[in-house]
């Protein structure tokens, strides 16, 4: 090749090196994530899960296209400090309700964005009927959304030959959104808790933008006119880890757990009602071991405390420390679980997260304890739980018992009584209950007394030759 043709080729690279730098100059990433329904655990994995995709895809944003009612409060605090705290700038887009929590979340946001006809507010702490929550709720509530319009700043503008120091959102603003004993002049006046329109909110610096799509957004509002657009797809197992986290379906859990446990004892062998618990506890803590809540020790402290409460039936009859004290193991590890700790550090649990924990806890155990009590008197007669006794025809059993006759008398125990089974006395086999701790079957047995179509029995121990 010639000096010449070199030269030519030369210059031709150098006119086609732009146009090969634009096409291989990358578009912005958009990362957007759908939160569309109430805020609870659900909620609070999509933003969790979308926001550590985004970060692992490097995107330039993160959008959340927002329509709430609100819901619960511990989730929205989770989820605010996410955003707030998130090294990929958020933004939101309020397509038509940000109440409640979904205030809270948006406020958080580095921008907001609304759309005509949307509003957001009214973040006054409610219970499930409606009715406002005690001012120990709202208290933290207040501080929180306060603290939250605070975390953004303040702006120095130049207004003629002025300069003014304002908040980027007014944390006053923020908290008239909980409390309607707030009162801001030219805004609402006491008695009313605030609620903005998408006009009311861009006059008063809620508001950064009106848009009507998502495109609107990120093309004149971000100022993206060509961009890549990746959204969250949240997968079934999302939803159901969701659905297992709901502090109601943790309430069912602990009550069948605790209930599976009790009728287990209730029962000879090893049948369905150690089936559930199993199922239930491993329902319980799967979601939590997943999402790091629960650790291997507060696991390890749930099983001992159960082992210590069958220690406590079979061992040792009655009821004293080893029981007390499988119980509390019991509660402790169930709630440490539910709670974001680490070897007993609560810098990063709120008090809405241990007061949501033990409530949960709580309500199972008290759900478990009535329900046991109420199975206990109908089980065996009349009705549905006729056919979950151990005898097929209770009446027919008791007709030919003689309490007097019984007392008294030695029989063998059929089957291992923990303290539950069968007791085979004169050749007629009974339901037993033992009164002086486990009993091996084959053991002879002594009744003591007779209540409810059952004998209570102690194990008679061997003559010494």
């Amino acid at each position: 090749m010639n000096k010449k043709c070199r030269y030519w080729l030369w210059g031709l690279l150098l006119l086609l090196l732009p146009a090969f730098s634009q096409a291989t100059e990358q578009r912005p990433l958009i990362y957007k994530i759908d939160i569309k329904r109430d805020i609870d655990n659900t909620t609070q994995l999509y933003l969790r899960n979308g926001l550590s995709d985004a970060l692992r895809l490097n995107a330039d944003g993160v959008l959340i296209h927002l329509n709430t009612y609100g819901g619960q409060v511990d989730m929205a605090d989770s989820m605010r400090t996410a955003i707030l705290y998130n090294p990929i700038p958020v933004y939101v887009f309020i397509d038509n309700n940000a109440a409640s929590a979904g205030a809270l979340i948006s406020i958080a946001a580095k921008k907001i964005y609304m759309r005509k006809g949307a509003n957001i507010g009214a973040a006054t702490v409610v219970n499930q009927t409606g009715e406002a929550m005690p001012d120990k709720y709202q208290s933290y509530m207040r501080a929180m959304i306060r603290s939250t319009a605070e975390a953004h700043g303040k702006d120095t503008i130049v207004q003629g030959h002025d300069t003014v120091v304002r908040w980027v959102r007014d944390p006053a603003i923020a908290e008239a959104m909980v409390d309607d004993r707030v009162v801001i002049p030219g805004l609402i006046d006491s008695g009313k808790v605030l609620t903005f329109t998408a006009e009311e909110a861009i006059r008063w610096n809620y508001c950064d933008g009106i848009a009507e799509s998502v495109d609107e957004v990120i093309t004149q509002c971000l100022g993206y006119p060509e961009y890549e657009l990746k959204s969250y797809s949240p997968s079934w197992i999302d939803n159901l880890k969701g659905f297992l986290m709901n502090p109601a379906m943790q309430s069912i859990l602990i009550l069948i757990i605790i209930g599976g446990i009790y009728f287990e004892l209730q029962t000879p062998g090893i049948g369905f009602p150690s089936a559930a618990s199993i199922l239930a506890a491993i329902m319980y803590f799967a979601p939590l071991y997943i999402d790091g809540l629960a650790q291997n020790w507060e696991i390890l402290v749930f099983i001992a405390g159960i082992l210590l409460v069958a220690v406590e039936m079979f061992v040792t009859p009655g009821f004293g420390v080893m029981g007390i004290g499988g119980i509390l193991f019991i509660i402790t590890g169930l709630t440490l679980s539910l709670l974001n700790n680490f070897n007993f550090d609560f810098e990063n649990v709120s008090p809405p997260d241990f007061g949501r924990a033990t409530l949960t806890v709580l309500l199972g155990l008290g759900a478990g304890f009535i329900l046991m009590l109420w199975l206990s008197e109908r089980i065996g007669h009349k009705g549905l739980f006729r056919k979950v006794a151990l005898n097929t025809d209770l009446e027919s059993s008791v007709s030919v018992f003689v309490p007097t006759g019984l007392i008294g008398k030695v029989g063998v125990a059929e089957t291992v009584l923990r303290p539950s089974g069968k007791v085979r006395i004169e050749n007629e086999w009974y339901d037993g209950v033992s009164e002086s701790g486990f009993i091996e079957k084959g053991t002879n047995v002594l009744v003591v007394r007779f209540e409810n179509a059952q004998v209570y029995v102690q194990a008679v121990k061997p003559r010494q030759s």
